[in-house]
């Protein structure tokens, strides 16, 4: 494997595992709060929507990122 493709490959394992690590964090976050009243987790369709809407907008902000330079 050439140095070009090298880069490329750390790039996305490095993608993959914090975006795993995100997604653990917030799973975290959930189950605790629902510990926290005593009820089970629940995710509204209006929060999935608020949530699907913010990782757009990460996922704009980095490529945003890469088109200024």
């Amino acid at each position: 494997m050439n140095l070009k493709e090298n880069w490329k490959l750390r790039t996305m394992i490095i993608g993959a595992v914090i975006g795993a690590l995100t997604g653990a964090g917030a799973a975290y976050i959930l189950v605790y709060r629902a510990e926290q009243q005593n009820a089970r987790p629940k995710l509204t369709p209006g929060e999935g929507v608020k949530l699907g809407l913010g990782v757009f907008g990460l996922l704009r902000l980095v490529s945003g990122l890469i088109d200024e330079k």
